[in-house]
């Protein structure tokens, strides 16, 4: 009988030592488990984090990109502007030219005819001899 105590107790032990080695296990595969997960969500939230930088440097060089865009607009608008004023400036200088121009061809013109009332008319000479020339009698 002793021997047969000491069998149960020896059968009681082993399935006592696999029920702890079984607990063990499944506690470190639960702990397993859990780390992966762990894992998979740090992975998560660092590509996470990285797409949202990637998207915020984007945003950014977007934003400079139009920044740069509107300065360049404003300076191309100044400029033509600028041209702009200039040609017209040009045009009134030619216009303001062209009107000097007639009032001192006009000024001359204007000498001129007084100057020609006041010359002398050249005199008319006889029938056959035009301005003292000979017409040429044939």
């Amino acid at each position: 009988m002793n021997i047969e105590l000491e069998k149960m107790k020896q059968k009681q032990e082993c399935e006592r030592r696999k029920r702890i080695a079984e607990e063990k296990h499944k506690e470190w595969v639960q702990k397993k488990r859990e780390e992966e997960r762990r894992e998979r969500e740090r992975k998560l939230n660092k590509e996470m984090a990285e797409k949202a930088t990637r998207e915020l440097e984007k945003m950014q060089l977007q934003e400079k990109a139009e920044v740069k865009y509107k300065e360049w607009l404003k300076k191309k608008r100044a400029e033509e502007a600028e041209k702009r004023k200039k040609e017209k400036e040009k045009e009134k200088e030619r216009e303001a030219e062209l009107q000097e121009k007639k009032t001192r061809s006009e000024k001359i013109f204007n000498e001129w005819l007084q100057n020609a009332r006041n010359k002398p008319r050249p005199v008319l000479n006889g029938y056959d001899f035009p301005h003292g020339k000979s017409t040429g009698l044939y």
